[in-house]
């Protein structure tokens, strides 16, 4: 199954102007130029969703049933969809932004041909996890509130199946001062080889507070282990951007 190209995707301006401070949201605005956004934002993103295909292909055989959590606009679901050598599987796709989910829907509505991949609009907090033999969070959980993080972690775990893969992927942050500075610098030096201004990392950055909520590498494996998981560490990462996975 092949996703449409995103060549056609939309350039992102949304900071691009000076604005007044307000919260960051996956409102129309921002999913009109969604892929633009990531891609140009999260270094590395591209290898991360590639390699999420092949993990699945690794460890989802017949009968799967994968959950993409925060889907956005399916990325990570496309490219489990591309990569498995069978078609007996179920994709949940689930987002709890109505901006995201109509234009997954739409983009699944325009293939040509058949294909396994359910797009939910839920807040994912609430939503059902059943017999899943993957689960992907690929830059969800840091937008979810710190109290409600292990309790969506447990959930996760006791509905995957054992020997069940977890890919989470986030921002992150470092115990050491220092080093935390370094990154962020660094990060933002890479968005300005991409394109992006200083006024709009600064007014995006702004934006971002107490939206976007980071953690340590550290936080995330003693809550992974807390909930069950084992196997649990970081494949990939780059400044402050890591992917993770955990196994139960």
């Amino acid at each position: 199954m092949t996703e449409k190209n995103s060549s056609s995707a939309q350039t992102d301006r949304v900071f691009a102007t000076e604005r007044l401070p307000t919260a960051f949201a996956f409102d129309d605005q921002v999913a009109s130029v969604f892929e633009d956004m990531i891609n140009r934002s999260v270094p590395g993103y591209s290898t991360i969703i590639s390699m999420i295909g092949v993990l699945a292909e690794r460890y989802c055989g017949a009968g799967s049933t994968i959950y993409d959590l925060g889907a956005s606009l399916g990325g990570a679901s496309f490219a489990v969809a591309q990569q498995l050598p069978h078609n007996d599987y179920r994709i949940i796709a689930i987002d709890n932004s109505a901006a995201m989910t109509s234009r997954l829907s739409a983009k699944l509505d325009a293939l040509a041909e058949p294909h396994h991949i359910e797009c939910r609009h839920e807040d994912l907090r609430e939503s059902k996890i059943e017999d899943a033999s993957m689960v992907i969070l690929n830059f969800t959980l840091q937008f979810i509130d710190p109290a409600a993080r292990e309790a969506l972690m447990q959930k996760i775990y006791d509905g995957m199946r054992p020997g069940g893969l977890l890919v989470i992927s986030e921002k992150i942050q470092f115990p050491d001062p220092a080093l935390n500075e370094l990154f962020i610098d660094l990060y933002h030096r890479f968005k300005e080889t991409q394109g992006y201004s200083k006024l709009e990392i600064s007014q995006k950055r702004a934006a971002l507070e107490n939206v976007l909520i980071p953690e340590t590498l550290a936080a995330h494996r003693e809550r992974l282990n807390g909930a069950g998981f084992h196997s649990v560490d970081c494949w990939f990462q780059c400044f402050n951007f890591a992917s993770m996975v955990a196994f139960k």
